[in-house]
């Protein structure tokens, strides 16, 4: 019998943490939180992830701490009069009803300025990223750090 539970347990692991990287509150759903591994002479890190609102309302992403920086912010990539791309800190970011907003590179993001722990920074590391949402409420999800960025992140939108 012990036996038996400890065959179970084993093939049921690997799905709770094929889960565990996915965190639902309210009618959010953020999804896979990742960052690239942090190249020695790199000063900041950008963090990314999806969220998906279930709800009827428009709900607002107001900020991001995490204790890897005392600095976190809300950037985006926008396009300049001159027709370039600038990365800009926003203050905040609205999470359209009833859909997904992609943070990803050349998109959404949040950059974590000047990182006190390099070494939670390297591949196959987690570090913790609070979203402070207006409706939601506080979100901490666990951020993975990968050496390539995942293949199956979708398409990035921006909502204006």
């Amino acid at each position: 019998m012990l036996k038996q539970a400890l065959v179970l347990a084993a093939l049921l692991l690997p799905g709770t943490f094929a889960n565990a990287h996915e965190y639902t509150q309210g009618d959010l759903h953020i999804a896979h939180p990742w960052s690239l591994e942090l190249p020695p002479n790199a000063p900041n890190v950008a963090a990314y992830f999806v969220v998906h609102n279930n709800g009827k309302q428009e709900d607002r992403l107001l900020s991001v701490a995490s204790p890897i920086s005392d600095d976190a912010q809300l950037h985006e990539h926008a396009k300049t009069a001159e027709g370039l791309m600038k990365m800009q800190q926003v203050p905040s970011v609205a999470i359209p009803a009833g859909q997904d907003l992609v943070f990803a590179p050349s998109a959404y993001h949040v950059m974590l300025m000047q990182p006190k722990d390099r070494s939670l920074l390297s591949d196959g590391k987690r570090f913790p990223l609070t979203l402070h949402f207006e409706k939601a409420g506080d979100i901490t999800v666990q951020v993975a750090v990968q050496k390539q960025p995942p293949t199956d992140q979708p398409e990035h939108q921006h909502a204006h």
